[in-house]
């Protein structure tokens, strides 16, 4: 069922104020992947992806239209964007330029507490909320799946950080026109029963990749003679998943969370050339999940583009897998998260 959910813009009577909102959004971890496109441009994914919106890591943004400017200004942690990072947010606030019928410039302040880069869904939490605020302060009236599908421009990923908790992001058609394509592939919630999950986190590394997910996908895709077969598998994983959901069962979600992430990153090492993610420690934390199984303990690794290995486990399991983990990574850092908000917008103003 779609969310009705809407973000509108509020203008303030005060006279020579420039319309600006703010919101945050969180990062997701996807346990059935999204790993390539069909369109690049319109970032339509080849296969559907589910997700799991976490309870740390926020991105909040805040967008403010400048009408004297002749340029947007976008900065992250207070540092000016440059090149390929700052050519993909003016891309997205030409998008909303565009639907708004505005041609005003914007200020974009972003502070992040994910590390950017680093496999950490950075790009899913900082696009679904700029694609809040920047709906917002340009005046846009948009329901949660139409939100879905703007954020999605952004990053695809984006998509699934509107909303809290589970997510489904539908791939839509692959033979549909452009705007039915566009229309076609949105994120909704998956509403589930009395399911308690956490995500222990092992920050391996928290430094940017040497090769982005972009270049990475397009590699796999068009390199990699196992891509085919695991988007094929990819689906029933889905199915699996959804199924494992409504009978609230973690145990085999995390069991098929696993095998597929696993399978994608076999894609990748396929690869001409081959896309390495794995460190040294991430095969010793992947190691540990093991163990923690063979002891009695129910715990199922997931990774993204990165070094860096999440565990999916009972709440009640956490502290104990968190221990697990962090004899395996002595140098790196491991978080506790949950099932997180969908994106919000925190307060607005205008002329």
């Amino acid at each position: 069922m779609r969310s009705e959910h809407r973000v509108t813009s509020v203008r303030s009577q005060e006279r020579g104020t420039a319309a600006s909102a703010t919101a945050v959004a969180h990062p997701n971890i996807a346990l059935i992947k999204y790993w390539g496109k069909h369109d690049e441009r319109l970032v339509i994914p080849r296969t559907d992806s589910l997700s799991l919106t976490l309870d740390i890591f926020p991105t909040t943004t805040r967008v403010q239209l400048a009408p004297e400017a002749q340029h947007d200004a976008v900065t992250l942690d207070g540092v000016p964007l440059r090149g390929e990072a700052q050519r993909r947010v003016i891309a997205f606030l030409e998008l909303v330029r565009e639907r708004a019928g505005s041609l005003q410039r914007a200020v974009v302040d972003t502070e992040n507490t994910v590390p950017t880069g680093a496999g950490l869904a950075s790009s899913a939490s900082g696009f679904a909320a700029l694609a809040v605020a920047a709906s917002a302060a340009y005046g846009l009236d948009l329901d949660a799946t139409a939100l879905s599908r703007l954020a999605r421009r952004g990053s695809g990923s984006a998509s699934r950080s509107v909303f809290g908790g589970f997510a489904l992001w539908h791939a839509g058609s692959a033979t549909a026109t452009a705007a039915e394509a566009d229309l076609g592939s949105y994120a909704e919630p998956v509403p589930v029963g009395d399911i308690d999950p956490a995500l222990v986190i092992a920050v391996v590394n928290a430094g940017p990749k040497s090769v982005s997910s972009r270049e990475a996908m397009r590699r796999t895709v068009d390199t990699s003679p196992l891509y085919e077969a695991w988007a094929v598998s990819s689906k029933d994983d889905l199915n699996e998943m959804r199924a494992a959901l409504h009978r609230v069962d973690l145990d085999a979600v995390g069991e098929i969370a696993e095998r597929n992430a696993l399978g994608m990153h076999a894609t990748m090492l396929a690869a001409r050339p081959a896309v390495r993610y794995f460190a040294p420690a991430t095969l010793t934390v992947l190691d540990r999940v093991q163990q923690l199984r063979r002891e009695g303990t129910p715990a199922y690794a997931t990774m993204d583009a990165g070094p860096n290995v999440k565990v999916l486990c009972h709440r009640q399991d956490a502290g104990r897998v968190a221990e697990a983990v962090r004899g395996a990574v002595p140098d790196g850092t491991v978080l506790i998260a949950g099932p997180g908000p969908a994106a919000r917008l925190l307060h607005e103003d205008g002329p």
